[in-house]
């Protein structure tokens, strides 16, 4: 990877989730008015966003976001590939295609891609069948509308039951190694790595080369271990003592991240998935963001 620009920031809206996808409390106006006061460039849009399900809608979210001065360069969605029932991904394929639609129609670049849930009783080896059939059934399709597809070293959505299946490091590179395209990346996200009981830095290492975007978040445990939480983690939504907590003050070293990345030349987005707190929250963890790539990826270069 190589590269002389900062990265730039969008926002995602994780604590905002439910009113956005399920309740529709908050409207995606609302949100993109939020988002404005950021001091960021753009926004990650959600695939199950209430008011995006009617595509006529996506100009007008598009244009709104450009009002605003701001990009809509990244969707997060969740395709669920690894299921036995050819049917069922036929059919998520479909959904990622919609999707693809959605990021190019959006003005985006990325749109991502995951592996699935890591259902019970799915032999590692036959999963990495069913979820490689799927992402190439879907990248000559997002080829053709300019977007690329990023793979992300995924937790759990928020309205699955079980949590991804290539989750540890050895899965998700088992994976990457046979998924080789221009238009295919990575998404990384160092508290998924936590979340998988390992190191997100050697996580960082094994895949930098084909990182193209980025989820900034950090994370910790109210109690107890990362085996209690593996115990408690089946069902929907996150275990109760897993905590999104403000950037900077979780088990993520930034520093040290941010060193990585710079010296590989990364240039990408990074989306902060944060304020489950509050917007005033998200602004501190904007803030700590932006002061560190000043440090990372701006000292040095003509400004």
């Amino acid at each position: 990877m190589t590269g002389s620009k900062a990265p730039r920031l969008a926002v995602f809206p994780k604590a905002y989730m439910d009113p956005l996808c399920v309740t529709g409390s908050l409207s995606l106006e609302e949100w993109i008015s939020m988002a404005a006061t950021l001091g960021v460039e753009g926004l990650e849009f959600y695939g199950g966003f209430l008011e995006l399900a009617d595509r006529a809608s996506w100009p007008f979210f598009r244009h709104l976001a450009e009002q605003h001065g701001l990009e809509i360069p990244m969707l997060c969605c969740s395709p669920d590939f690894c299921h036995p029932d050819p049917g069922f991904r036929e059919a998520e394929v479909d959904k990622q295609r919609r999707w693809i639609d959605m990021t190019a129609e959006l003005g985006g670049l990325y749109c991502r891609v995951l592996s699935g849930q890591g259902r019970p009783g799915i032999p590692v080896g036959r999963g990495l069948d069913y979820v490689v059939e799927a992402v190439h059934a879907s990248l000559a399709y997002a080829a053709e509308c300019g977007v690329t597809l990023v793979l992300e070293n995924h937790y759990k959505d928020n309205y699955w039951r079980y949590p991804e299946f290539a989750r540890t490091l050895e899965v998700f590179l088992a994976l990457l190694s046979r998924i080789d395209a221009p238009n295919f990346g990575v998404n990384f996200d160092p508290s998924n790595a936590l979340m998988a009981g390992e190191d997100p830095l050697r996580w960082l290492r094994a895949v930098r080369d084909r990182i193209v975007t980025m989820h900034a978040s950090d994370r910790y445990l109210k109690a107890g271990t990362l085996d209690d939480l593996a115990r408690e983690e089946i069902g929907p939504g996150y275990a109760a003592r897993l905590a999104h907590g403000e950037i900077g003050r979780g088990l993520n070293d930034y520093d040290a991240i941010f060193s990585e990345l710079a010296a590989a030349g990364f240039s990408g987005w990074i989306s902060i998935e944060d304020g489950v707190e509050g917007l005033d929250q998200l602004h501190r963890s904007a803030a700590f963001l932006s002061e560190k790539i000043r440090t990372h990826f701006l000292t040095g270069l003509p400004q």
